[in-house]
């Protein structure tokens, strides 16, 4: 399970947000007095599930340490286009400044919960679990996983260390007619405390991993 406690959103968005200001904001700070003050509200343009609500916060709260935050939503609820998500009172240099690097974060993690809520509704019911892969956003690994619970799908591996998952390729630099046990059994053997997983393409493959004594198939 992927959760804000193991990932460190100070740390992502200050990245984001030094790759983003760079040595300034020229044009906010050649407009906009830095003594300023203003609001701003973050409206949704469509149906959505949110994620990422915390990470707006600590963008806002880096930029202007006064900041007032206001979030009408949490995290997983299901907003309808034009709701309001969130309401940020602030100095309006760092409104202005951390507009764009707030709404990445909460435009991209609401997106793949708001995906993540079609396919997990699209089984309600029949006991199916939706389960996500690590075809993330480099860097972005944990964040993604939340964003997909977010949704009310599930976490597969969070990377290659927690689970042995044999694919095509792993067989593929195997030799042997059943390159699926062969595989297995090394598996075992290196971590035994490690569940495998074997990806099958046909019935043949699928009935060899069963034979085999693998944990999913």
């Amino acid at each position: 399970m992927a959760d804000f406690a193991d990932i460190s959103i100070k740390q992502h968005v200050a990245d984001a947000l030094s790759e983003d200001i760079g040595q300034g904001d020229a044009t906010t700070e050649a407009l906009i007095p830095a003594d300023a003050s203003g609001q701003a509200q973050i409206i949704a343009r469509e149906t959505l599930v949110v994620a990422g609500v915390a990470l707006v916060e600590a963008v806002f709260s880096e930029l202007d340490n006064e900041a007032s935050i206001d979030g009408h939503f949490e995290d997983g609820e299901k907003v309808q286009s034009g709701d309001c998500l969130l309401t940020v009172t602030a100095r309006l240099r760092a409104l202005l400044t951390g507009e764009r690097t707030a709404l990445n974060f909460l435009q991209r993690l609401s997106g793949v919960a708001t995906q993540s809520a079609r396919y997990a509704e699209a089984v309600s019911g029949t006991g199916v679990l939706i389960l996500d892969t690590r075809k993330t956003t480099p860097g972005w690994r944990m964040l993604e996983k939340y964003a997909v619970q977010c949704g009310g799908a599930r976490n597969h591996r969070r990377g290659l260390d927690d689970m042995m998952l044999i694919k095509d390729n792993h067989l593929a630099a195997l030799s042997g007619e059943n390159r699926i046990a062969e595989a297995v059994h090394r598996a075992r053997r290196a971590s035994p405390e490690l569940k495998i997983e074997v990806e099958a393409e046909t019935l043949e493959q699928a009935e060899q991993a069963a034979e085999a004594g693998v944990d999913i198939v």
